[in-house]
């Protein structure tokens, strides 16, 4: 009997020593991704921009300036010697900002507080800024709000046409889905790959792009969602499921194009200026491309009898079954929809970046599910309805003095408090519990 036991005993040592190794390597690499980052927490890489800042021949500290660029942004601040530093990913072209709120009063930029930042044959820019006295030249608060009107309403629909496909998916299948931030960066990633890898034209990139996204989620419904179904597994387990989902399809497009940013061509399209707003083509497009799709999907669930049949599978799935409806049917085509819609908004959230990345999905998708929470679960226009409110308060919030980096949690404050008052959502039923 004691050989059996002495067996355990080794297996029980070889596991606690194989998770003392494999601790040691995950606390190894973060010690190394620590060592990777500057002391403000920027990723250190080979391409820098630096310079000082003095006014006086004195440095100022606690400037702030920030780059953009080729689907990249990040920010810094001088230090006790008005230094500066900020690294980028790649050589290209990037516009460095100088906070002038930050500049003593009465000091300006005299030569203006943007700069084109371009890389000739080393890795690294110097900018030299001039500081001198003048007026600093600012927007009225009903000109800023204007703005973030008009921006708040662009990403709100752009976050429609992925959160309707969400909702239509809920709505029938009672599924979760968080791979659909997945379906959004693949429509993106497919309209990359004829436009810049095959060099194909602009226009056939973006059909293939539609296209691909209208075969993934066939594809997912026929070989995985629908064996699923029938297997009988509960709203959990295919919730889990589409989690591994989501991280496969991200690491395979990670695979095949890295951890950089891509363009798509006309992304970088001069703005147009309607008073204090400014809008480019591709954002005029974008609005008018969202407003036909959102009102093609409106048109569909109110006037057509597969619509129809799409809402009665929502209210009571039994019920519609048993009047004859086929609801793999309608799913498969619900499905088809969602990925149609979800590709189009990568596509379009590709240029509103700008830039490609391969994880640009997954930061949509807390927003598209607090859209759908905040319409009403399964609700399609309650979906357009939340996805409008959120990207209004996304933008606007910062206008009241809520950070940048923290204005996405603004929207989920709005969720929280709209929730303690309507928990059905703004467009949902109220149901019975027990």
């Amino acid at each position: 009997m004691a050989r059996p036991r002495r067996k355990w005993q080794v297996l029980f040592i070889a596991v606690i020593l194989a998770a003392v190794a494999v601790f040691a390597s995950v606390f190894a690499a973060a010690g190394s991704a620590r060592a990777d980052e500057s002391p403000d927490g920027q990723t250190v890489t080979d391409f820098v921009v630096k310079g000082f800042i003095t006014y006086e021949e004195k440095p100022l500290e606690g400037v702030k300036l920030s780059i953009d660029g080729n689907g990249f942004s990040g920010e810094t601040e001088t230090d006790a010697e008005g230094a500066w530093t900020l690294y980028v990913p790649e050589k290209a072209e990037y516009t460095l900002t100088v906070d002038e709120s930050t500049l003593p009063d009465g000091v300006i930029v005299a030569d203006g507080s943007e700069k084109e930042v371009v890389f000739k044959l080393t890795n690294t820019v110097r900018i030299n800024m001039f500081l001198g006295e003048g007026e600093r030249v600012t927007e009225s608060f009903a000109d800023q709000l204007l703005v973030r009107i008009s921006n708040g309403l662009q990403f709100g629909l752009l976050l429609a046409l992925a959160g309707i496909g969400a909702a239509l998916i809920y709505g029938t299948t009672g599924l979760s889905n968080f791979a659909h931030g997945e379906l959004v960066t693949w429509g993106a990633f497919v309209s990359l790959v004829f436009t810049s890898f095959w060099s194909l034209p602009l226009w056939a990139g973006l059909i293939a792009g539609v296209i691909g996204g209208a075969a993934l989620g066939l594809a997912l419904d026929a070989g995985l969602w629908r064996p699923l179904r029938r297997r009988g597994l509960g709203v959990v387990q295919l919730m889990i499921v589409s989690i591994g989902l989501s991280l496969t399809l991200r690491y395979v497009i990670q695979f095949f194009i890295g951890g950089g940013t891509f363009q798509l061509e006309g992304a970088n399209m001069a703005p147009m200026k309607f008073g204090p707003i400014a809008l480019s083509w591709v954002d005029i497009i974008s609005i008018v491309v969202c407003i036909v799709c959102i009102g093609a999907v409106a048109f569909f669930l109110t006037r057509t009898r597969l619509g129809k049949a799409t809402r009665a599978i929502s209210d009571n799935p039994q019920l519609a079954a048993a009047s004859g409806i086929n609801v793999d049917r309608v799913i498969r085509i619900v499905w088809v929809i969602a990925g149609m819609l979800a590709a189009v908004a990568g596509i379009l959230w590709a240029y509103y970046r700008p830039g490609i990345t391969w994880n640009m999905g997954t930061g949509m998708l807390l927003l598209i599910f607090s859209a759908i929470t905040l319409g009403g679960l399964g609700t399609a226009f309650g979906a357009l309805v939340g996805s409008l409110i959120i990207g209004l308060v996304v933008e606007v919030s910062t206008l009241f003095g809520v950070p940048s980096d923290l204005k996405y949690a603004s929207a989920l404050v709005v969720l929280i408090i709209i929730l303690l008052v309507r928990p059905q959502g703004l467009l949902g039923r109220k149901e019975r519990l027990g």
